[in-house]
Order: C-alpha cells, then sequence, then structure tokens
C-alpha cells in the first residue's frame, strides 16, 4: 500500500518519478490568470491567520461545508476565524474524493511542512502551527510566492481599474512580475441597462470626456486598453456563457447604444448584436497590440437569487453550462481570421462534453506564424482536478500538439493555490512515463523531458513574450 501524499503522489511508474523530480518539479511558475488582488502584493500583506489566507473568497471550500451541512454564519458570516477554520477542519474528511482533499495537503505540506491530515482532532495544532509562521517574514503574500518559485503573475483587471498596485509593485523592484489583464465584461453587459450605464458614467468621469454615442464610448475604452499597455498589459480576459458572434451593421450597434443610453430595455436580438459588436471590436485591439485573448466558456453564474441578493457575486453558486459553442466560436474565430486580425488566442471550457470539440477548433485557425498560436487552455474551475486535466490533456495529445501546451495557471483567490501547479506536473509526468513504461513511446528522456520542462514553462515563457 502507498504511503497518501508522499513524495511520490500520483507518480504511478519509476518513470514518471524521473520526470517529476528532476525535470518537471524545479520549473518556475508562470501564472497567466488568476484573481489574487493586487493591492496584498503591492503592500506584501501578512496575513493574521489561516482562515484569511485560505478561507477567505474560496469558493470551493464553501461549497464544500454547505454541502456539508454547515450553517453560512461559519462561512461568510459573522463567525470568529477560528470557528470558521474549525467548521472547515470538521467538514475536510468528508471531500475524500474531491479534490479539495488533495489541495488542502498539499498546500499544508508545501507552505507549512505540516504533515497531519486536517480534522477536528488536529485543528488546534495546525492553526496554531500555521498562524505562528504567518507572522513571519517568509509568510508575508511575497514570502509565500516566494517560496512556489513563481516568476509572473497576471491578475485580472476591469477597464476602469487605475492600476494604482500593479504601477507601486513595478516600482518597488521587487524579482517578481506582476502584470494586469484587461477584462472588459462589464463593458459589454447589455443584460443590465441600468448597470451598463452606470459603468459608462465611471467611464466618461475617468477619461474626463461625454459619452453620448458609440464611437465615443469606443473611443473612451480603447483609452483605457492603451492605459493597460502603458502599465505592462499583453492580456485579456473574458468569462463569458458562450462567444458571441451575430451578424450586425455599424448603424444598428449605434442605435443600440442610443437606446442602452437613454435607459431602454433592449431585445434579445439588439443585446447578442451588442454584444458581438464589443466582442469583436476588443479581439481588434487585442490583435493590434499584439497581445494573448484568453475565452473562459460555458459557466452558468450565480445560479441561486435568494443567496445571490445577500452575499453577491462570486460565492459558490456557479455551475457548468450547456451551452451551444461550436458554431459561433468558429464564426467569430473565422471573422478574425478572414481579415488576418486574429490575436493569440486562448479557449476554455467549463464543459467537458466541449473537450473534443476545442481540441479541434483551434486546429482550424494555427497559420504557422506562430507555435500553438490558438491554445486550447488548461481544465478550468470544476474541471482543474485530475480527472479534469486528465481528459483534457489526453484530447488535445489526440487532436493536436500537447508539446505546444502552455500549461497550468490557478484561476484562483487565493496565494496558498499554488500546489495546482505541482498537482498538473505531477498528473503530466504521470501519464508520459506511463506511456514509456508501456512502450507507446519512446524511452528518450531527454526528449520526454524537454517537452515536459516546455509544457510547465518554456512554452508559456514564449508564447505570452513577457
Amino acid at each position: 500500500m502507498k504511503k497518501f501524499l508522499d513524495e511520490n503522489f500520483l507518480l504511478q511508474t519509476e518513470t514518471a518519478r524521473t520526470l517529476y523530480h528532476d525535470y518537471a518539479k524545479h520549473m518556475p511558475i508562470i501564472d497567466y490568470h488568476n484573481h489574487l488582488i493586487p493591492e496584498q502584493i503591492a503592500e506584501d500583506k501578512q496575513f493574521e491567520n489561516i482562515t484569511q489566507v485560505w478561507l477567505y473568497g474560496d469558493h470551493y471550500k464553501w461549497r464544500a461545508m454547505r454541502t456539508f451541512g454547515v450553517d453560512e454564519y461559519y462561512i461568510t458570516g459573522g463567525a470568529s476565524d477560528w470557528e470558521k477554520f474549525e467548521k472547515w477542519a470538521e467538514t475536510v474528511p468528508y471531500t475524500l474524493r474531491n479534490p479539495l482533499y488533495h489541495w488542502t495537503h498539499l498546500e499544508l505540506q508545501r507552505y507549512f511542512d505540516i504533515h497531519d491530515l486536517l480534522s477536528p482532532a488536529t485543528a488546534k495544532k495546525i492553526w496554531d502551527e500555521c498562524n505562528a509562521k504567518l507572522q513571519t517574514k517568509e509568510y508575508s503574500v511575497l514570502g509565500l510566492l516566494k517560496k512556489m518559485n513563481v516568476k509572473t503573475l497576471c491578475t485580472t483587471d476591469d477597464p476602469l481599474d487605475n492600476l494604482e498596485f500593479h504601477q507601486k509593485i513595478k516600482a518597488s523592484g521587487i524579482d517578481l512580475v506582476v502584470l494586469p489583464a484587461f477584462r472588459p465584461d462589464k463593458a459589454m453587459n447589455a443584460d443590465d441597462v441600468a448597470g451598463l450605464n452606470q459603468y459608462i458614467d465611471k467611464l466618461a468621469a475617468i477619461v474626463e470626456k461625454p459619452i453620448t454615442d458609440y464611437q465615443e464610448y469606443l473611443a473612451a475604452l480603447k483609452s483605457r486598453h492603451d492605459f493597460f499597455v502603458e502599465n505592462g498589459a499583453s492580456v485579456s480576459d473574458h468569462g463569458l456563457e458562450q462567444i458571441y458572434a451575430e451578424d450586425y451593421t455599424e448603424e444598428e450597434v449605434a442605435q443600440i447604444f442610443l437606446k442602452i443610453r437613454n435607459g431602454e430595455a433592449v431585445t434579445k436580438e439588439e443585446n447578442l448584436k451588442f454584444k458581438s459588436a464589443m466582442l469583436f471590436q476588443f479581439a481588434l485591439w487585442d490583435h493590434e497590440r499584439g497581445w494573448v485573448q484568453q475565452y473562459h466558456l460555458g459557466a452558468i453564474r450565480n445560479n441561486n437569487d435568494r443567496l445571490l441578493s445577500s452575499l453577491g457575486p462570486d460565492t459558490g453558486f456557479d455551475s457548468i453550462g450547456d451551452f451551444s459553442q461550436g458554431r459561433q466560436l468558429s464564426k467569430f474565430l473565422n471573422k478574425l481570421d478572414a481579415g488576418n486580425k486574429l490575436a493569440k488566442t486562448i479557449l476554455y471550457n467549463l464543459n467537458p462534453a466541449d473537450n473534443e470539440l476545442m481540441a479541434t477548433m483551434i486546429g482550424n485557425y494555427q497559420d504557422g506564424t506562430v507555435a500553438g498560436k490558438v491554445q486550447w487552455g488548461s481544465g478550468w474551475w470544476f474541471l482543474d482536478q485530475k480527472d479534469g486535466m486528465i481528459k483534457q490533456i489526453n484530447a488535445l495529445s489526440n487532436m493536436g500538439l500537447l508539446s505546444q501546451f502552455v500549461g497550468m495557471l490557478t484561476d484562483s483567490r487565493s496565494f496558498l493555490s499554488f500546489p495546482r501547479h505541482e498537482y498538473f506536473r505531477r498528473i503530466l509526468c504521470d501519464l508520459f512515463g506511463t506511456d514509456i513504461e508501456n512502450g507507446e513511446i519512446p524511452n528518450d528522456i531527454k526528449l520526454v523531458s524537454q517537452l515536459v520542462e516546455n509544457i510547465c514553462y518554456n512554452n508559456a515563457k514564449a508564447y505570452f513574450s513577457f
């Protein structure tokens, strides 16, 4: 019987162990998509206790606790940090076979050198030991990132953000690159006309120009895109149910925008045309600047109206959607490609039923100008676990070139989430190692180890040109 979470965790063969321990393990990390808070990096925040760094904002854990029957008071409510940690410790033993069980104990090991299993019996000991270490400089935000050998981060930022904390980080001269990523989803959200008008008013105040028509709106948003460029951005990101690629004319969109500014409701057709026009325009700017554009597709967000009203968005009430992806995605990419305006692109799907669709779609728009120009991103959100990663890697291997893959990211709000890169790397090495020992690929460690190192780090470094 193998020991739980030892040095050979997930590595089933001797070759896999060689690939991981001698090659993958030591590669630095480029985390090109996450939701970390730039202010906490700029201030090199020192967390008071493990709950603050581990449970605040982590809706993966919140969902598990709710399912276990924990009252919201101990999750996002007014309970003390110790009480919240105690309830998480009660929940953890019952997360067996959920990736949270692996992640929880990987994080305790890698950051705190704690090998005890978290449970009510060990909770106080682990709480005290983690909190004592968190008071030391080694466990500040920058210390935590250094422990994981993180070299580059891309946060997720709204066009209206003034990026002051990114500027402070850069001015500090620290040995860590933290770059903003342009996420303009709110700027095209005509589902909520009143909310969109409030957004446009804020934008007008920032650019110090009135926004009364569509062209003025585009000009204002373009100035924010340029501002992000000035602050080091070279990545955009969109979180959408599906790609919008309806046919429209500029005159139609201009009229729709006037309706929005007048506070009038737009029809479903008008909404889709407006979103399609905006999404296409963003893509043109990304190409013009040589950016990488990312599209996260397929989530049904904020399903629970009752709890959305009391807790707000991003609190653990999202799920996989069953949207049709292929036709509109192809139409969107084809329109950009036809004008030679298709930027480097990464596609992420949340519904595993779309795996082979994505794996084959990316091959339609490779043009030889950039290795792996159009990427199918790593297992995302509900799919960033062992089964999801293996399926993504296998589909990409079967229908594309795994060798050109830009690898893993955290997509996380926690500074303790970086062992997810290790999790991915162990799974990757196990797949290669098993193939070698089964005689399915050559026993050429020099070749295979180079592919592993590329997928873990080198491909992303070359692709993003940070």
